[in-house]
């Protein structure tokens, strides 16, 4: 539920080994990112390219030398934006992540039930992931092989994962939450980081309530794959009836009610 500290939990798509050239922003032209009168500055017009070529050749696939020919621009214009294929990558990561959870976020309506809430962010992520499927399958697809997202990428990638803390915390303060039928044995099975995101571990009844939350985040992300990627489409007559149906389920497991709902995606 709470934010990863480290790279694996902020490009869980994008991680592979070491980093190269030490991130996005390592030795770029500022002048070569600064929008001007001529049209929209070097660094959008490439990423932009990119991303095309996600859905096109798939991440592993991207070079440096094909996104500046697709983009119409000279590959010693485009090292001047990004140095590395790498820092490519990790803008386009932090992007990705940024969108996806600014959907999520505008979607959120504060004081609303949290149930109902928890359905609208979700779709919201849902509809996000359709309709930009390479970047989709970057954050949350295979590892690019030879790439490792820097830590530059947490801040964004924590945005999905604040925004269900969010709500779960709001269900806990205001009393919309069952207790539990069972807690989770032994000893508490947590990061630091991830309880401070949360704002500190709840008194029992649900004081574990942060783990039954990133079980809530990882089956809302391996639902996204199963539609996302068509694996749910020959079981299924109605995917995104299915989808509503899914969440209900797994608010269940942190104790939310998530109230019946006409589809309207």
């Amino acid at each position: 539920m709470a934010g990863s500290r480290r790279s694996t939990g902020a490009a869980p798509g994008a991680g592979a080994t070491a980093v190269r050239g030490g991130g996005y922003g390592s030795g770029m032209d500022v002048s070569a990112i600064s929008s001007n009168d001529a049209g929209p500055a070097p660094a959008e017009v490439l990423k932009e390219a990119a991303r095309r070529q996600l859905v096109e050749v798939g991440a592993a696939a991207l070079s440096l030398e094909g996104v500046a020919r697709a983009a119409g621009l000279a590959l010693s214009e485009a090292e001047a934006v990004f140095p590395h294929r790498d820092d490519l990558l990790t803008a386009l990561v932090i992007d990705a992540y940024d969108a996806s959870g600014a959907a999520m976020e505008a979607a959120d309506t504060a004081g609303a039930p949290a149930g109902a809430r928890l359905l609208a962010v979700t779709r919201a992520l849902r509809r996000w992931s359709f309709a930009n499927p390479g970047e989709f399958t970057l954050i949350y697809g295979s590892p690019v092989p030879g790439y490792h997202a820097p830590q530059d990428t947490v801040p964004a990638a924590a945005r999905t994962p604040a925004v269900l803390a969010g709500i779960v915390r709001a269900a806990l303060e205001g009393g919309e939450l069952t207790p539990p039928r069972r807690a989770v044995p032994g000893p508490p099975l947590l990061l630091p980081a991830a309880v401070e995101a949360f704002g500190g571990v709840p008194g029992a009844p649900f004081s574990d309530i942060v783990e039954r939350g990133i079980v809530l985040w990882s089956n809302l992300i391996g639902l996204l794959v199963f539609q996302v990627f068509s694996r749910t489409h020959d079981s299924v007559k109605d995917e995104a009836a299915y989808f509503d149906y899914a969440i209900a389920v797994c608010a269940e497991s942190i104790g939310l009610e998530v109230p019946p709902a006409e589809h309207t995606d």
